[in-house]
């Protein structure tokens, strides 16, 4: 099921005396989320706030939020997750979340035969690693490169892949 509402990051503590908020940010990258002006408290967005400023130190994104006026004010929110309206924020082209790719069905692209579902995406240091799990429940790593994969629907909650011998079965 897509979400319309994702996962930001979490507060992991204050910066100065002021209410700027620390926060973990749970993007590729921090910078990510430095144009948005409202994230919400709660996974339905029924809790928003206001976003007045925000930066990137180190690897946090820090954020001065409407009514956090305190460095007191700010440690009471310590551990809280913060979440955004996919809506509000643009991907670059040919990017898709995470959490959209989770449970697609996996096609081979030639046979149409169905490998599984996703159902996680490992990141490492030179490409990501998508678990697709299949109706028997046995998982297979398949390694997310642009010569592997063939159309991404996620709308549609499909994909297509074009696989090596022996990621699916033993056989070359």
């Amino acid at each position: 099921m897509r979400k319309e509402y994702l996962e930001a990051g979490r507060i992991v503590g204050t910066h100065g005396v002021r209410g700027e908020l620390r926060m973990e940010s749970w993007c590729d990258d921090p910078a990510f989320l430095r144009g948005v002006k409202t994230l919400y408290w709660d996974p339905n967005g029924a809790q928003k706030v206001t976003v007045q400023h925000s930066r990137v130190h180190k690897s946090f994104l820090l954020l001065t939020l409407e009514g956090v006026t305190s460095a007191t004010m700010g440690d009471t929110l310590r551990g809280k997750v913060l979440y955004f309206k996919k809506s509000d924020v643009a991907l670059p082209q040919g990017r898709v979340f995470v959490q959209d790719l989770l449970q697609c069905e996996v096609y081979d692209e030639e046979t149409g035969r169905l490998y599984g579902r996703v159902t996680d995406v490992i990141t490492t240091g030179a490409n990501d690693v998508y678990e697709i799990t299949d109706g028997q429940g046995k998982t297979y790593l398949f390694p997310a490169v642009p010569a592997m994969i063939g159309t991404m629907d996620v709308e549609n909650g499909r994909m297509t892949v074009r696989p090596i011998g022996g990621i699916f079965d033993d056989a070359d």
